[in-house]
């Protein structure tokens, strides 16, 4: 799986949950009603739809990767990215277990 895969598989439902988000919050929020610190906004309402949204999609995008990184196998993690032949000192690295030319991995 290639790194760009793994972020769309992130940002993608993340996005649709962030839409759904939105609609269930703005059904029930109004925005000229927001107050921070005691003191309105005084932002417009498509303002504070678009803050809103890439607030949820950020946060959505967070719990997606968050569990993406805790699936991966150890083996995902650790691995060396350079082939064998080619790797510097400093990887040493073990392909995983019951990879061609693994010697006594198992």
């Amino acid at each position: 799986m290639t790194r760009t895969q793994r972020v769309l598989w992130i940002a993608w439902p993340a996005f649709l949950m962030a839409a759904l988000i939105e609609m269930v919050v703005f059904a029930f929020v109004d925005p000229h009603e927001l107050h921070w610190a005691g003191e309105t906004l005084g932002w417009s309402r498509q303002a504070v739809y678009t803050l809103a949204f890439f607030v949820f999609w950020a946060l959505t995008m967070a719990s997606s990767a968050l569990t993406t990184l805790l699936s991966m196998s150890p083996w995902e993690i650790n691995r060396c990215p350079v082939p064998p032949d080619q790797r510097p000192a400093d990887c040493v690295k073990q392909p995983r277990p019951g990879a061609q030319g693994c010697q006594g991995c198992g």
